[in-house]
């Protein structure tokens, strides 16, 4: 239960921060700014790394549980109780962003500025990175371990720097579907449902081409082992 309740508070923490930013920003005529946003949305990652990765491993995305799995480095077990905790944060999160900005339409949904194809190519391979970089600072060194939040935030932040106007750069589901339901805004959610799965999953089979023999397929313990 320890880890199921730190998934789903640091997912609560990434969306009400992330999507939070988005909020502010647009209520306030743009003092946070696309940059402030971008920011946020990595130092927050940075932070549950931190702060849960002994717990949980620190997840926060059902795209990043999916990778782990199929890393065989998550037991099976552990899928679908940590997808449903991390949707169950952000679906709190944005609950009490509703509650504090009820007059906001999208509550930082993220939509696509161009076409569906073009936000979905832009959200896989966005996923696929981050989850490549994961995947790499989660395993070998303890040096590496030491500064894998620092890796993945900036990766985070980054990505949203230049792809957010276009994409929203969500990169994780349980983002995305919080956001959406509670505001009924769920028209484009298919993309950043599907893309950030599909990323993953290939970033699992590119890490297998740089690693190791073996980096993708120890033995399946007792739990995921994730940023920390």
């Amino acid at each position: 239960m320890k880890k199921l309740i730190a998934e789903l508070l640091g997912t609560f923490c990434l969306v009400f921060a992330g999507t939070g930013a988005i909020i502010i920003d647009d209520v306030s005529g743009g003092k946070v700014s696309h940059v402030g946003v971008a920011l946020t949305f990595g130092l927050i990652v940075l932070a549950m790394v931190y702060t849960l990765g002994d717990v949980s491993g620190a997840h926060l995305n059902p795209a990043v549980t999916l990778g782990f799995f199929a890393a065989r480095r998550l037991e099976p077990r552990w899928v679908a109780p940590y997808i449903a905790s991390q949707c169950a944060g952000a679906l709190l999160a944005s609950l009490v962003l509703r509650l504090l900005f009820p007059q906001h339409l999208l509550l930082g949904s993220t939509l696509p500025a161009g076409s569906a194809t073009q936000s979905f190519v832009l959200e896989f391979v966005l996923t696929w990175i981050l989850m490549f970089v994961i995947l790499n600072v989660s395993t070998g060194a303890k040096e590496k371990g030491i500064t894998a939040g620092i890796a993945v935030g900036a990766v985070i932040g980054l990505e949203a720097l230049f792809a957010g106007p276009i994409c929203g750069a969500s990169m994780n589901p349980a983002r995305s579907l919080a956001p959406a339901l509670v505001s009924l805004h769920i028209e484009s959610l298919w993309i950043y449902l599907l893309a950030p799965c599909g990323g993953a999953l290939f970033a699992v089979l590119t890490c297998c081409g740089v690693r190791e023999p073996g980096c993708c397929s120890p033995p399946v313990a007792q739990a995921p082992a994730a940023p920390s």
